[in-house]
């Protein structure tokens, strides 16, 4: 449906939309946009209002399939009159701002949530307050019980699995093509979900031999490490130029000095840093524990001058923040991952993980006459056993006991 030609302002006046600027510019103003990102988010707002009013509906009917509908259908083939915002970042952003104002005022109708919403929320809570797990195993294995639940929503826990294939199929399925280490993975929540029913009266106990997990030996692989002189290029690709560059490489240095891990790194906080003590204390930790490290000169040297030098005015405790609005808003684990990922690039490396820097500290530890136990307070592992994999590259131990070749001369 084409409408007769009219701008940004006059779209919003014709859509209810419209009525709901003003608690949106506030919304953008409270979270320090400036002047011209709160114009240039309410033109999206009118983009997308002029597609929403062309459909007949009011924003009580608003859904997210709607702002996906807009982005995915109407934008690689829109035709609307005029200066129009087009690109899909920044729409996409300004409508999800526009979403959360609409829900924080009750404008729109909040679907109430189905079966399988309700029960991934009770799994949910038992992963967190009886079993302890980080928020991202949650996640991880809520998703895996959500596809499970959304191809059997009626699945009869109270039947035998020899008479009800499809526990079987959904694991057959999704194994047979996956990572030994993604297919434990599903097996493992698959698992959990099963105890949890279990918990809860449910005789399903003889499910539980059909989860199959294929074999994976988890100490078999050598760790991935770093060289020394590629952990010199990777701390030396933070050019004087580089956009928030004092973050990045104190964010760099926290990974490689101490091993943190993404979580652990954004949610380091001012109090967290013992300047008199010359250590930092880990909170955000995996295993949902407090620690205490030492905290490395050129690791300190690197927070402080970020902290001096580069960090914005904010109300947020965090030592690392966000330097674009909302500013307020906490940063998340991803950023550390891009972070590294770009000085990987900048400086020829072929690595993308995160999770190498942790091995090789473990590695350099370990050379420099370090025990495993060591390396397991250092990188915070709960079980010792996580430690042994670290075994393999001690060279100068394995050394000491390599038996000599057979047929060798002495």
């Amino acid at each position: 449906m084409r409408l007769p030609h009219s701008g940004p302002s006059t779209w919003l006046r014709e859509s209810d939309l419209g009525q709901f600027m003003p608690e949106y510019r506030q919304y953008l103003a409270e979270r320090r946009y400036s002047t011209f990102a709160q114009l240039t988010y309410v033109a999206c707002v009118a983009h997308f209002a002029r597609w929403f009013a062309a459909g007949g509906r009011l924003v009580s009917d608003l859904t997210l399939d709607d702002i996906g509908a807009f982005l995915d259908e109407h934008l690689p083939d829109c035709d609307c009159p005029g200066r129009v915002h087009r690109g899909r970042h920044r729409l996409h952003a300004a409508l999800r701002h526009l979403l959360v104002v609409l829900d924080q005022i009750g404008a729109m109708t909040r679907p109430p949530l189905d079966a399988i919403d309700l029960e991934l929320g009770r799994f949910d809570a038992h992963l967190q307050q009886e079993r302890g797990l980080a928020h991202t195993t949650r996640v991880q294995r809520g998703r895996i019980i959500r596809r499970f639940l959304g191809q059997s929503p009626r699945f009869d826990f109270t039947v035998r699995a020899q008479r009800d294939p499809r526990l079987r199929q959904f694991v057959t399925q999704h194994l047979q093509h996956g990572h030994p280490a993604s297919a434990r993975v599903l097996a493992d929540a698959l698992r959990s979900y099963l105890r949890f029913r279990i918990g809860r009266g449910d005789a399903v106990a003889h499910l539980l031999p059909v989860i199959a997990t294929p074999a994976h030996w988890r100490l078999a692989p050598l760790p991935e490490t770093l060289t020394p002189g590629e952990i010199t290029q990777v701390l030396a690709a933070f050019p004087p130029e580089l956009p928030s560059g004092r973050r990045a490489y104190a964010i760099t240095r926290c990974v490689v000095d101490l091993g943190l891990r993404c979580r652990e790194v954004v949610s380091l906080e001012l109090a967290d840093l013992d300047w008199a003590g010359g250590r930092v204390i880990i909170r955000g930790s995996k295993a949902r524990r407090i620690d205490a490290l030492p905290l490395p000169v050129p690791t300190g040297e690197a927070i402080a001058d970020y902290l001096r030098l580069e960090r914005p005015a904010t109300a947020s405790h965090r030592v690392f923040v966000r330097h674009v609005a909302p500013v307020d808003v906490p940063l998340g684990p991803s950023i550390v991952r891009k972070i590294l990922r770009a000085a990987y690039r900048r400086c020829g490396c072929s690595h993308t993980g995160v999770h190498v820097l942790r091995h090789t500290l473990a590695s350099r530890l370990l050379a420099s006459g370090g025990t495993l136990k060591e390396v397991a307070d250092v990188l915070r592992h709960r079980d010792l056993n996580t430690s042994l994999i670290y075994a393999k590259v001690d060279v100068n131990r394995l050394a000491a006991v390599a038996l000599p070749w057979p047929g060798r001369r002495p």
